[in-house]
């Protein structure tokens, strides 16, 4: 990894890549098969010119970048600093397939004016545009978010995935499904993941780039088959609140009723026993969960895609949430909370770390994560490092003080981005609020 903050684009990436170069030959591993690149805001126009100074130094065979309001890079999050971010990979028995929104089958081009029909819908046209093959590991995904819509985009790949797992079972990588054996099941589909981008609220501001051309719409993205194992997790930045419901009345983005009642009323006989404090901040930052996979017995956090409540209709006692909600749908309040954020991002990272720390990781934050939720700075990327930190030797628990010298850290990359695309069951949404992070093993072809 590499990451170097300052104010000259062409500077900054190229010490970056020197950096990520460096660490390559510490390991014995001197050639870079891919870079993955973020840069900041300041950076985005200047996205181009980054790119082929790494690529001049490093020469990967494939180069991904996307531009972010900041950016991540070992335990140190930038989130107000023109800044590159670099994670260089050799990755020896992976093929590498990339793919742009303009390579993929109509209707799935990323332009708003598009109609999407996925009835009508070529799996394996989408397939091949993606660089699937029985083989898939797993798909990187970076998007603006202005240009035109992803999610018809994640459902079709996710769908497509399906022809790339033998006999089409196994679930995709995520929090729930994470191996305790530390095994990586021939049926396990490889996860989808990536990022929206965050440089500007305007169209043109958030800039990508693939293999040396630059995009400032669309999306563009990589698919990996062979040696290696990607594993996908997506921790959720908010407290589950209330008992499940099930919605009994809806249109559209407007939740009627729940359980049978009214849904304001039901939410009302939620919050007016609460104190003050948890009031306010159910007010501040309310969200419903809707669970994804009915069919489990019990459902936990991660079974929830986390969506925000944007207003309310008084006159019906109607609620209007960010995306359309079935009838029928099992549904949970929730609140932006720190505390809650924490726990479960440690917990989830304590399931990973069975495995032992991985060769490299991306880290997707959401915006309003970082200084914005947490109180303490750096707050996602250290609690990855902390995870896989390698426990001091037993002769150092024998004396006093602290080890000499720091931990080791896991080559780690990331951006604070407008969404966050990861896994939920075995679906793969846009989340908010949440970090997604993203572990990279070897493991037999």
């Amino acid at each position: 990894m590499g990451a170097v903050a300052g104010s000259d684009s062409t500077s900054i990436a190229e010490r970056a890549a020197e950096a990520a170069l460096a660490g390559l030959i510490e390991k014995g591993q001197p050639i870079a098969d891919l870079a993955v690149v973020f840069v900041s805001a300041a950076h985005a126009q200047a996205i181009g010119r980054i790119g082929e100074a790494i690529m001049r130094r490093l020469a990967p065979r494939a180069i991904i970048a996307m531009a972010g309001e900041g950016v991540i890079s070992g335990r140190t999050e930038l989130e107000a600093t023109p800044a590159v971010s670099l994670l260089a990979a050799s990755l020896p028995g992976v093929a590498i397939s990339p793919f742009a929104a303009e390579e993929m089958p109509a209707g799935l081009r990323g332009q708003p004016e598009e109609h999407y029909d996925h009835h009508e819908l070529d799996l394996a046209a989408v397939a091949d545009a993606v660089g699937m093959s029985v083989g898939h590991r797993g798909t990187l995904i970076f998007a603006d978010p202005l240009s035109g819509p992803i999610d018809p985009v994640l459902h079709a790949i996710s769908r497509a995935r399906v022809m790339c797992s033998p006999g089409g079972a196994g679930p995709a990588s995520s929090h729930s499904s994470v191996s305790q054996s530390g095994d990586d099941p021939a049926g396990r589909r490889g996860p989808i993941f990536g990022a929206l981008g965050s440089a500007s609220g305007k169209l043109g501001g958030n800039t990508l780039l693939l293999n040396g051309r630059m995009y400032d719409r669309g999306y563009v993205g990589m698919s990996f088959s062979g040696a290696v194992r990607l594993d996908a997790l997506v921790s959720q930045g908010c407290r589950m609140i209330g008992p499940n419901t099930v919605v009994t009345s809806a249109k559209g983005q407007i939740i009627r009723r729940l359980g049978g009642r009214p849904a304001l009323e039901a939410l009302h006989d939620l919050i007016e026993p609460m104190d003050d404090a948890k009031r306010q901040q159910a007010v501040q930052g309310l969200m419903i969960g809707r669970v994804i996979d009915e069919y489990k017995e019990r459902f936990g956090p991660g079974d929830y895609l986390i969506r925000n409540v944007v207003g309310v209709v008084e006159k019906d006692g109607s609620l209007v949430v960010a995306e359309p909600v079935p009838v029928g749908t099992t549904v949970r309040f929730a609140v932006r909370d720190a505390d809650a954020a924490d726990a479960d991002l440690a917990m989830l990272l304590d399931g990973q770390s069975l495995h032992g720390p991985p060769e490299g990781a991306l880290l997707i934050s959401c915006n309003a994560r970082g200084s914005r939720l947490f109180k303490t700075m750096h707050h996602d990327a250290a609690a990855v490092q902390r995870a896989f930190a390698e426990p001091p030797a037993g002769e150092q628990l024998a004396k006093a003080g602290a080890p000499a010298g720091p931990a080791a850290l896991v080559p780690l990359a990331g951006v604070f981005a407008a969404g966050e695309i990861g896994p939920v069951g075995d679906g793969v949404f846009v989340h908010g609020q949440s970090a997604c992070v993203v572990t990279i093993r070897a493991r037999p072809a």
